[in-house]
C-alpha cells in the first residue's frame, strides 16, 4: 500500500509526472493517478493517492467493475465500468478521478509504484508489509457534497495540521 509522508513532500510534482508517463507515455497532472495539492496558504504540499483503506469505499460500485489485486490495489474493469461515477463520489479523499472517460485510481504500477521511485524526498513510500491498512473514516463524513479538488485540500489540510502539531511539540 501507498503511505504519504506529508511532512516530506516538497511539492515537486515528480511523482505525478512519472505516475502519468509510465502509465500513457505522456507527462501531464491530469493523467496521473497520484496528484499534488498545494495549500499556499498554509505552505503545506501534499499527494492524494489511493493507499488501499480499511473500508473500501470504492467498492459500492453497482456494476462490480472493481476488484482487489493480491497487493490489495483497486482494479477498475474497463469493460464492467459504467463510468458512473460512484467509486469517485465515494471516495472521501479524491482519489479516484473519472477524466476523459477512464478511471484513474493508483493500482501500485503491477507491484513497482513509479511514484515512489520517483520522489526523492521520501513523502510516498511503499509498505507491503503493513498489514494495517489505514482508515478514512473520518474523513468520510466531511467529504459529503464536496468536489474533488475539496476532498483532496480537506485531507492535504488534516495531514498538514497534525505535522504542524507535531513540528510544534517538537520546537516548543
Amino acid at each position: 500500500m501507498l503511505v504519504v509522508d506529508i511532512g516530506k513532500c516538497t511539492g515537486c510534482r515528480r511523482c505525478e509526472s512519472a505516475c502519468a508517463f509510465f502509465r500513457t507515455g505522456r507527462i501531464s497532472n491530469r493523467l496521473a493517478r497520484v496528484k499534488i495539492v498545494s495549500l499556499y496558504q498554509t505552505g503545506i504540499d501534499g499527494p492524494v493517492a489511493c493507499g488501499q483503506c480499511q473500508e473500501r469505499y470504492c467498492d459500492c460500485c453497482p456494476h462490480d467493475a472493481i476488484t482487489y489485486g493480491s497487493l490489495g490495489q483497486v482494479i477498475v474493469s474497463p469493460t464492467s465500468c459504467r463510468l458512473c461515477g460512484a467509486c469517485q463520489e465515494a471516495c472521501p479523499i479524491g482519489a479516484i478521478e473519472i477524466f476523459n472517460e477512464f478511471v484513474y485510481v493508483c493500482d501500485l504500477c503491477g507491484g513497482r509504484p513509479r511514484c515512489v521511485e520517483a520522489c526523492t524526498e521520501g513523502a510516498i513510500h511503499d509498505q507491503r508489509e503493513e498489514e494495517n491498512h489505514p482508515s478514512l473514516a473520518r474523513f468520510k463524513k466531511g467529504a459529503k457534497g464536496m468536489s474533488l479538488a475539496q476532498k483532496r485540500a480537506a485531507y492535504v489540510e488534516v495531514l498538514g495540521a497534525e505535522v504542524r502539531k507535531t513540528w510544534s511539540k517538537a520546537h516548543a
